[in-house]
């Protein structure tokens, strides 16, 4: 029984204790946060016809969907194009701060209002790429996924840094960020205004609260047990929300590939042949037939993917197996990108599948990238008599935050987040 209560309490410490996969969660930031970036970039001329009021799927269309279904879109706060333009670009900028991890809690909350506008207000015009985004950008709003590479890292030890010389360091824009995104949301949250749906405003107000009360007790409060508190729960919401993510993910390979096993054509062996030769799915024509050439090749194709998907989520306790098998699913979908012409399913996937990638993988893949960066910073520095002192800061965001112990400096760079 001692055993039993001694195992309960090192797997409670552990979930409350630190915020585990700092690398993980980082790397599925930064690839949801490019998918939809480079998504909404490509699809800014056609902006209006996908999501604005020259979509086939009216306004009014839009509106009597959502009253049936309770969704979230600020877009249904007003049909003008003006309102249309601003939601866009919130959807855009929010984008490229939470790819760079600045205010990372702010920048998640504003990423899955920006996800959440546009989808539901032209729910046909996706994909499942669309849909894992969809679920994705809730499920971030719950982590703590800027405490690895990341502007807010960078800027939580430089503050630390600071402070050890006895320096003080106010947040100014922190406060000031706060009240906007306070007022913003008290505007379009006001009475009736998004109907039925009470979920996404109910967590941005949540957010919105707690930011402010994490404020306040960083500075006004006397001893370190109020701080303590609200990590052991900012903790265990990342924890949860990790777990959660990991769990989508199997489940969406499980389905996808359970759901393949009853059809025919991929009982027969031929099912990746027909979408090789459809004119939507044939942006390279050549690389379909090369594919598709020998029979067999189809055939391992085929029972190959079915094989992978069913039994990706039993390989999760062996980790040479798991890898493996991850590193066929990732390259499928890289295959599936190009030869079908589906980048952004692609991204998506590959961005959930990033999840399960070990962490020591992923930091040798942040050394070098810091080494890299480094050494083009120290030529642009001797060219311009820039600081190349740049390099060891870099290196320095590659090793923080390997997630043992709860981290003051990492905590801070959610304290400083605005909302």
């Amino acid at each position: 029984m001692n055993d039993i209560s001694l195992s309960a309490s090192r797997g409670i410490a552990r979930v409350t204790g630190a915020a585990l996969g700092p690398y993980q969660t980082a790397v599925v930031r930064i690839g949801f946060a490019a998918t939809w970036l480079l998504f909404l970039l490509r699809e800014l001329p056609h902006r209006h016809e996908l999501y604005g009021p020259d979509g086939p799927w009216s306004w009014s269309l839009a509106e009597r969907l959502i009253d049936g279904n309770g969704a979230f879109s600020l877009l249904m706060l007003t049909d003008g194009r003006l309102w249309f333009e601003a939601v866009y670009a919130l959807a855009v900028l929010s984008s490229v701060a939470l790819l760079l991890g600045w205010r990372t809690r702010a920048a998640s909350a504003l990423f899955m209002t920006g996800v959440l506008s546009l989808q539901n207000r032209s729910v046909f015009m996706g994909d499942g790429g669309d849909n894992v985004l969809h679920l994705m950008s809730v499920y971030l709003v719950f982590t703590r996924c800027g405490r690895v590479w990341s502007l807010d890292a960078r800027r939580a030890r430089r503050t630390e840094a600071a402070r050890a010389r006895g320096e003080r360091v106010p947040d100014r824009l922190g406060p000031v960020l706060w009240v906007v995104l306070g007022t913003a949301l008290a505007v379009v949250t006001l009475p009736g205004r998004l109907g039925s749906e009470w979920f996404v405003p109910a967590l941005l107000w949540t957010l919105w609260l707690a930011q402010g009360l994490w404020w306040v007790v960083e500075r006004r409060a006397k001893g370190g047990e109020p701080r303590i508190l609200l990590d052991v729960v900012a903790n265990t919401a990342h924890n949860g929300a990790l777990l959660v993510i990991m769990a989508e993910a199997c489940l969406i390979y499980a389905t996808a590939g359970w759901y393949k096993v009853q059809g025919s054509r991929w009982q027969d062996g031929t099912a990746v042949y027909y979408p090789l030769h459809l004119d939507y799915f044939s942006p390279w024509p050549a690389l379909g037939d090369l594919l598709s050439f020998s029979g067999t090749m189809v055939m391992l194709i085929t029972y190959g993917t079915v094989a992978v998907q069913v039994a990706f989520p039993f390989t999760l306790f062996n980790r040479r197996v798991k890898n493996v098998l991850l590193a066929a699913m990732m390259t499928e979908h890289a295959v599936i990108a190009v030869v079908l012409g589906l980048p952004f399913f692609s991204l998506a996937m590959i961005a959930a599948d990033a999840v399960f990638l070990p962490t020591s993988f992923l930091r040798r893949v942040g050394d070098g990238a810091a080494r890299g960066w480094g050494r083009s910073v120290r030529r642009g520095g001797r060219v311009a008599g820039g600081d190349a002192d740049v390099d060891a800061d870099a290196q320095a965001e590659v090793g923080s935050g390997s997630g043992s112990g709860d981290g003051r400096g990492a905590g801070q760079a959610h304290v400083g987040s605005g909302a």
